[in-house]
């Protein structure tokens, strides 16, 4: 649910799973202006100012496009990090990992657009296999956290799909066994019944995970001048379609801003004048 408009509800009769506003209703907050946010961002963006904290990691990259290789011996490859993480697999390719990751902030209305394994795809960009809809113009959209794991994976270049991949099993198409990609992928799609041109290539992925976990002590929620900053340090760097106090410049508001600025300076010293004039007059009229 991207916007839980009902708050307090304890019993969800209306069996969605629980949000934030269940159980802390609409306006949990003291300060009103920290619940008028509420309205555009969603609880865990604030809350949630990392993943993957307290010394575990979480993959962040999976590439299928360098599986199947093997070392010097002859045996599939395996090489773990530093940390025992597994990084790279000859069953499975290449992996990254990340600790107390900042998360990708995307404007989400509710609505996911999941790739298909039958769906014609543009293999000219990075393919988003959930693309998230949503934007400042849609009312029922608001700043959510994401994990973006980063992917390569094979695909249909002629047919320009996606492809099965057949990676385990006894036969000998299985690519766990063979590592060979033209027999494994021939395998899935014909057990698949999907047409299949006979060509593989890999194309560049990014799947969108929501974060909703590992909400942090509310000492350490998200301050606003991380969000209300300028620069490419600023949180919210990449939600581009708002006007963001601290971190956007505007010259019509910026001019608005300097002249109601010069009106106010003005005005106080001309009130300062009337007041030290109307003074000496009262002195100057008592010594008469």
């Amino acid at each position: 649910m991207a916007k839980d408009t009902k708050g307090l509800d304890m019993k969800h009769v209306d069996h969605n799973r629980a949000t934030c506003e269940s159980c802390h209703d609409l306006t949990p907050h003291k300060d009103a202006r920290l619940n008028n946010h509420a309205s555009r961002v969603a609880c865990q963006t604030c809350h949630i100012p990392e993943f993957a904290r307290g010394g575990i990691a979480t993959k962040t990259l999976w590439d299928w496009s360098t599986a199947g290789k093997r070392g010097p011996d002859g045996k599939p490859l395996f090489i773990k990090d530093d940390h025992g993480h597994l990084s790279y697999s000859a069953e499975k390719g290449d992996f990254a990992y990340g600790e107390n990751v900042r998360p990708t902030y995307k404007w989400y209305n509710g609505v996911v657009h999941q790739i298909a394994i039958t769906d014609k795809i543009d293999d000219g960009k990075i393919l988003e296999l959930n693309r998230v809809e949503g934007s400042a113009s849609d009312p029922n959209a608001r700043i959510w956290p994401f994990k973006v794991m980063v992917g390569k994976q094979p695909y249909d270049p002629v047919n320009k799909t996606l492809v099965v991949n057949h990676v385990y099993g006894k036969d000998d198409t299985a690519f766990w066994g063979n590592f060979d990609y033209a027999k494994s992928i021939k395998a899935g799609m014909d057990y698949a019944g999907l047409p299949y041109s006979g060509k593989f290539d890999f194309i560049e992925t990014r799947m969108n995970w929501f974060i909703t976990h590992m909400v942090a002590p509310k000492e350490k929620a998200v301050r606003c001048n991380e969000c209300h900053t300028r620069g490419d340090e600023g949180r919210l760097v990449e939600i581009t379609d708002i006007y963001l106090p601290g971190r956007d410049r505007s010259e019509l508001l910026d001019r608005l801003g300097f002249g109601l600025a010069g009106l106010m300076l003005v005005g106080a010293i001309g009130h300062g004048s009337l007041r030290f004039l109307n003074r000496n007059k009262r002195k100057h009229g008592k010594e008469n």
